[in-house]
């Protein structure tokens, strides 16, 4: 079952992470158990929160990828962009479909 870490977080440095992102995504191409898709979405009504929905092909290999070095190197990085606290939700993707 494929598996979605949700992080709420809130930044007035989106640049910058997206940086680390895009640095995260050239280290860990072509490597397996790794992040598969990545949505982020702005709050609307808070213009510096933010939620991004990594998303992997099982809660296992979720677990594996938390538990490399690289990979808390770049929460770290990410950390200090961030305003306040990030807030980790860990969900079972039960159902995804286009609707058009």
């Amino acid at each position: 079952m494929k598996f979605v870490q949700i992080i709420d977080f809130e930044t007035e440095r989106l640049d910058e992470m997206e940086q680390v992102f895009e640095d995260a995504a050239r280290r860990f191409a072509g490597r397996t158990g790794g992040p598969t898709h990545r949505t982020l979405l702005k709050d609307r009504d808070n213009p510096r929160r933010y939620l991004a929905l990594i998303e992997f092909d099982s809660y296992e290999e979720a677990m594996r990828n938390s538990g490399d070095p690289e990979t808390s190197r770049m929460a770290e990085r990410l950390g200090a962009l961030c305003v306040g606290e990030r807030v980790y939700t860990n969900c079972d993707l039960v159902d995804a479909r286009e609707l058009k």
